[in-house]
């Protein structure tokens, strides 16, 4: 029997569609390990699993549970979407810094909400590491949470070896270009590398015929097509980066911090805080649908977590894109850093391929990225509050907008305001 722990699935949403996903494959017997702190979410996501089993034909054994190692007890699979200090957290991540004039639009990767998402995040990363390596050492560990590269990254420094983490940007980036230009996209052939949220197109064909020129006519037909933060990037360096304009605004110093650029480019400050209601609502929803007894409505996701499984257990080969440590793969990025690169998938694993030497101006926005990353796990591992504080200093859209005496100042409000979420070491005030 193949067991999938998936550990938040109190993110009831995501854990629906991943588990549709999974379902749709003929994967032998199967056990689904819910595990979540929120008793309420976790009866909703078990509730979610058991409508989903009835809908698809199958029968998997669901259990869910409140102690972790309980779940994890003989997995094959962890997939973790955890998302520490919910709301609430998420809210201070935007209010406080926009007390300082920082614009933030997601707030997930990089930038302060970026790094005080991962300082929350650490300590339960640690604890699900320790657990794993004790209950379960040779399942693998799907990460879904975000800051992929900290988290990633962090986990390799902890000793992890079977951890990858999955985001869907590729996939969606490669299906959007492709019906941008009118091409099917399976006849479209792609390849793209660089770091979680800001990798690149390297190859965008069909048939051999390169499709960025379609694309290069496109934008200089189109004044809208101008009007996006991830196309205009595309203009100046020449590859198109993987994510959306508003992820893709807050890597860079160039956008957030002026109102002229937020306007030609119509990016939508805050707009995570509308996704957090939105997901809160859809939540609500699947919760009060099943007291009801009423149908749920749940699409297929397209995520490699299923997709992985599926190749694994069946050793059915596929390729996918993974966020692993950089062990040779991208030759001009820091050795040990979480990149992000096509990986070979069979029942033997998740076998990552080498890209090589990215662009020199990819490399470049990717190496700034990768510094800030450096330092917050440094501050994590060395229980060093200082790096935090250099951390955020590094940062390129903080650091073009705030003087270093206020990037210390927003660190100790955050400090402050996030209080027992973070490690013990990093508590402690700065001068």
């Amino acid at each position: 029997m193949t067991k999938i722990v998936f550990v938040g699935a109190g993110s009831v949403v995501f854990t629906q569609g991943l588990l549709a996903d999974l379902f749709g494959y003929d994967l032998g017997p199967l056990q689904i390990a819910l595990h979540d702190i929120d008793p309420e979410r976790l009866e909703t996501a078990a509730g979610a699993a058991a409508y989903l089993a009835r809908e698809k034909g199958v029968s998997p054994q669901i259990t869910s549970h409140v102690e972790l190692r309980a779940a994890l007890d003989g997995a094959d699979f962890v997939i973790n979407i955890v998302q520490v200090g919910m709301n609430a957290a998420t809210r201070v991540d935007f209010e406080i810094p926009a007390r300082y004039g920082i614009r933030q639009t997601i707030g997930d990767t990089l930038g302060v909400g970026g790094v005080f998402r991962a300082l929350r995040t650490f300590p339960v990363l640690e604890g699900l590491a320790r657990d794993i390596a004790e209950v379960c050492p040779e399942a693998w560990l799907l990460n879904y949470t975000n800051p992929m590269v900290m988290n990633v990254g962090y986990l390799a420094a902890l000793g992890v070896r079977k951890a990858v983490g999955l985001c869907h940007s590729v996939h969606w980036t490669m299906h959007d270009l492709a019906a941008l230009v009118g091409v099917p996209l399976d006849e479209v052939t792609y390849r793209a590398a660089g770091v979680n949220h800001q990798s690149w197109v390297l190859r965008f064909e069909r048939d051999g015929v390169d499709l960025y020129e379609r694309l290069d006519e496109l934008i200089a037909g189109d004044p809208e097509l101008r009007r996006r933060v991830r196309v205009d990037m595309y203009r100046r360096l020449g590859y198109y980066p993987t994510e959306t304009s508003e992820h893709s605004s807050e890597y860079v110093p160039w956008y957030l911090g002026h109102p002229e650029e937020i306007s030609r480019l119509r990016l939508p400050v805050g707009a995570y805080l509308g996704i957090v209601a939105d997901n809160v609502a859809s939540y609500e929803a699947t919760r009060d649908a099943l007291k009801a007894g009423a149908p749920l409505t749940v699409e297929p996701t397209a995520e490699y977590a299923p997709q992985i499984i599926h190749s694994i257990v069946t050793n059915t080969p596929r390729t996918v894109y993974g966020n692993v440590p950089n062990d040779g793969l991208i030759t001009n990025l820091q050795a040990g850093a979480a990149v992000e690169v096509p990986c070979l998938v069979d029942g033997s694993g998740v076998q990552p391929t080498s890209v090589g030497a990215l662009p020199a101006q990819c490399a470049a926005l990717n190496r700034s990225y990768l510094n800030v990353a450096e330092l917050v796990i440094k501050a994590a591992i060395e229980g060093d509050p200082r790096a935090i504080r250099q951390a955020v200093m590094v940062d390129p859209a903080t650091a073009g907008a705030l003087p270093v005496e206020q990037i210390w100042a927003l660190c100790d409000d955050l400090v402050a305001a996030h209080g027992n979420y973070l490690a013990p070491p990093l508590r402690a005030a700065c001068k």
